[in-house]
């Protein structure tokens, strides 16, 4: 296949780059750099069956493609608050162009939502037909309801135009490649601990995630791309049913750093969900897919990653440390 990555250079992106290459697929990936970094793909570069492309989704562009992954937006709260109108036209705008030329060309289209359309859940764990508790006008709502809008648009192209569509929500996830200043809580605590400074803990660090290891959700995303049954342009929730505390991830990276991590509790923000599982059972059944990797093996592979990648943005600095 020749396939499109948006948001090829960014951090689930650069994965599924390296997945696809190493499966004998064609891949064009295609990155505004916002939040990606050539760094993802350097080692890509000199591949002969790949191809980056410097550009924004939120302008059309026509491409010859068998699949599109839409990946392309940011996907932190540090980020996609940033600039939220960017971050909603990203979503919404970015969205219709990878349709229109996935209608256009006839390509099998998956859309990368996120399991931020549930909003704080009154249903738990989340299943795939709970149409979540969203706060429309909230800090947050930039990025949960243009992820809501763009699972709208892949449903109305694929009932109004029989668009060959996708729609994965992913659950937290994490692993290498992840920036330093990326915001989400699993680099945040790698990167403080590594530092020797104190771990914040928002609220009393009883809130919930289940976090899913890169190469395990990759596989998910693949898998479904893949699947060719009938029911395919269902959502898929794709995630690890294995829900921590933020007080258990602290010990968890206590462990494997080797030392009692301190803390710091700050106020809880707005609108930050109190728990959040996925319910798998419609991955199992139609893709044969479950995670394989534990919280503390994906945590030990991260943070070996991260004392590389800290110790050189610490030498960026000029901290000879």
């Amino acid at each position: 296949m020749r396939t499109l990555v948006t948001g090829g250079a960014g951090f689930l992106g650069s994965h599924l780059c390296d997945r696809l290459l190493a499966d004998g697929h064609d891949v064009i990936a295609l990155d505004n750099l916002f939040t990606g970094s050539k760094r993802n793909v350097a080692h890509l570069l000199d591949r002969p069956r790949f191809e980056f492309i410097r550009h924004d989704v939120v302008e059309p562009i026509l491409l010859e493609v068998d699949w599109v992954f839409n990946l392309a937006c940011p996907a932190s709260p540090v980020h996609y608050q940033y600039n939220p109108v960017k971050t909603v036209k990203t979503s919404v705008v970015g969205a219709l162009n990878m349709l229109g030329l996935a209608k256009r060309v006839k390509a099998r289209i998956l859309q990368a939502s996120t399991s931020e359309v549930y909003g704080d859940p009154q249903v738990h764990p989340q299943t795939e037909d709970y149409w979540g508790h969203v706060n429309p006008i909230g800090p947050r709502s930039c990025y949960d309801e243009g992820k809501r809008v763009a699972e709208t648009l892949m449903m109305d192209y694929h009932r109004q135009n029989k668009v060959d569509t996708r729609i994965v929500r992913i659950f937290n996830t994490y692993g290498p490649r992840m920036a330093v200043g990326d915001g989400r809580v699993i680099s945040n605590f790698i990167v403080q601990a590594l530092r020797g400074e104190k771990l914040t803990v928002y609220g009393d660090g009883k809130q919930t995630r289940s976090f899913c290891f890169v190469d395990d959700l990759i596989e998910g995303l693949v898998s479904l791309m893949q699947y060719e049954g009938a029911d395919a342009h269902e959502p898929v929730n794709i995630g690890s049913s294995d829900e921590r505390s933020m007080n258990d991830v602290v010990e968890c990276l206590g462990e494997i750093i080797g030392q009692k991590l301190d803390v710091e509790h700050r106020s809880l923000p707005e609108d930050d969900p109190l728990r959040r599982q996925p319910n798998t059972g419609r991955a199992k059944e139609r893709l044969g897919w479950q995670p394989r990797t534990s919280l503390l093996d994906g945590l030990r592979k991260t943070t070996d990653y991260f004392r590389g990648a800290v110790s050189v943005e610490g030498a960026a600095c000029g901290d000879v440390k």
